[in-house]
């Protein structure tokens, strides 16, 4: 890949991590406490940020533990089966996101026209996610986007809180923690 359109990719996906980051940052600490809702999407973000990065998928090795529970075992606010072990602190989420950022630009810093052809290969199985590195990467930052936007609406309408946009990496602080 050349280096203008890993630089155009870098832009974008970081972007998108950079608002999920932001996003996190700007929760007042009594609301990401209390609402577990809006916890559970931060989590869910940030684990799936990562595992979508690791190529191969079998190496995902998680900073923050989870276990993945049965629909009966789960509580009403998580949206998947991953239920971290604990509740982790906002600065660990904000800790995490950051490794990730870090993770995937070096992912993308590091693409050539070989590794292009690799992929993103959880298994055998009919459901199994089975994508070049090119689509997995966007699909993970259309992964990150939905749920970064999720966490803006329930700031939005449970505080009148607005965040700022993200044109590309970088442009919005994120370093406030």
């Amino acid at each position: 890949m050349d280096k203008s359109t890993k630089k155009i990719v870098w832009n974008q996906f970081g972007a998108s991590i950079d608002m999920l980051i932001n996003v996190v940052l700007n929760c007042p600490d009594n609301y990401f406490e209390q609402n577990l809702r809006f916890y559970y999407i931060a989590f869910h973000s940030t684990i799936f940020l990562d595992y979508y990065l690791t190529i191969p998928p079998k190496d995902f090795f998680p900073s923050l533990p989870f276990t993945q529970k049965e629909q009966k075992d789960r509580p009403k606010e998580a949206i998947d089966d991953l239920i971290p072990d604990k509740i982790y602190s906002k600065q660990e989420i904000v800790d995490y996101l950051k490794q990730s950022r870090e993770k995937c630009r070096l992912l993308i810093e590091s693409l050539t026209e070989e590794n292009l052809k690799e992929r993103f290969k959880e298994g055998d199985e009919p459901n199994d996610m089975n994508y070049p590195i090119l689509e997995i990467l966007l699909y993970n930052m259309r992964h990150t986007q939905h749920h970064t936007a999720q966490l803006n609406m329930l700031l939005r309408q449970d505080l009148d809180k607005h965040m700022e946009w993200s044109f590309r990496a970088g442009d919005i602080q994120i370093d406030s923690m």
